[in-house]
């Protein structure tokens, strides 16, 4: 059960930890605003953005000493191997994520339910296209360390690795899934710990759960999936940064169309609609060929 302790420790760091640091670093970026105008942008940020930012450092902070809780020694504990003769894992999988979510888009302004934005200049499209770069493969290479190379990795130690696959996937889609909240009239001390509570309301609005909900968690399967089938994280990174890079340039590369059906076709969160589900199904058969059975992580339990 060490594994198990191991992480929920940590769970308990990150949000407890989050929500009490976010309002001192709320007060820091207004105090820096001040001295620094250029700063004004950031201060001017809800206060629930704070929030966010504060349980990403605090996962962040957290993350080696949970992984040496779980007894991860090296980078190749967690799914982390030497590069030499894994690339094409890596690309194979950025492929699938980037053309999986490339097809929701095009049927999206195909059918006139979103139209492209045309008010964006050609420096700023570049600017933009290479933010969402830089952004998917951060995002993918921490991302998959936390939750498929650490979180799965750990339950899957102490419980058959179906089941390890399905509570981490909850685990990553509820973590995703926190929505932003009127604004703060005055920040305190334990404003965080009101406002975490209140970006997961979205919990109660079954419109929000079925399908966005459900769609995240099936983007954790696949993902740990991946992992499992290969035994490191060079295919899953892949597959994440493909979508995370769409996830960033869908919205300012497209607007909304009024009256279109978000619940079907989804926002510019892309995940949030009905649309995503038949992608993230193609995505499931083609890790079917492409990963047959049998080369699953050593460590894995047996299924």
């Amino acid at each position: 059960m060490r594994p198990v302790r191991s992480l929920l420790f940590y769970m308990g760091f990150v949000f407890l930890g989050g929500a009490l640091l976010a309002p001192w670093l709320y007060w820091s970026a207004q105090f820096l605003a001040i001295h620094f105008p250029a700063l004004e942008k950031l201060a001017g940020n809800p206060f629930h953005r704070f929030v966010n930012r504060s349980l990403l450092a605090m996962a962040l902070i957290g993350l080696w000493p949970f992984l040496r809780g779980l007894g991860v020694r090296t980078l190749h504990d967690i799914g982390v191997v030497k590069p030499a003769g894994q690339w094409h894992r890596l690309a194979y999988g950025g492929a699938i994520g980037f053309c999986s979510l490339a097809c929701v888009a095009g049927t999206v302004l195909v059918v006139g339910a979103r139209t492209m934005n045309g008010e964006i200049s050609a420096a700023r499209l570049g600017e933009k296209m290479l933010g969402a770069a830089v952004t998917a493969i951060v995002v993918a290479v921490v991302e998959e360390m936390l939750f498929r190379g650490a979180i799965f990795g750990a339950l899957r130690k102490t419980c058959r690795w179906p089941v390890a696959l399905a509570i981490s996937s909850v685990v990553y889609a509820a973590v995703h899934f926190f929505g932003k909240t009127d604004p703060v009239a005055g920040v305190s001390w334990a404003s965080g710990l009101a406002v975490l509570p209140l970006m997961l309301r979205g919990f109660v609005d079954i419109e929000q759960v079925v399908p966005g909900f459900f769609n995240l968690t099936m983007a954790g399967a696949l993902l740990a999936l991946a992992y499992q089938r290969t035994g490191n994280l060079y295919f899953s990174v892949g597959l994440h940064g493909g979508w995370i890079f769409w996830l960033k340039s869908y919205g300012f590369l497209t607007r909304e169309v009024p009256g279109a059906h978000a619940w079907f076709w989804g926002t510019s969160k892309m995940v949030d609609g009905w649309l995503a589900l038949p992608a993230l199904a193609a995505v499931l058969m083609v890790l079917g060929r492409l990963l047959p059975r049998g080369k699953s992580a050593g460590n894995a339990s047996s299924a």
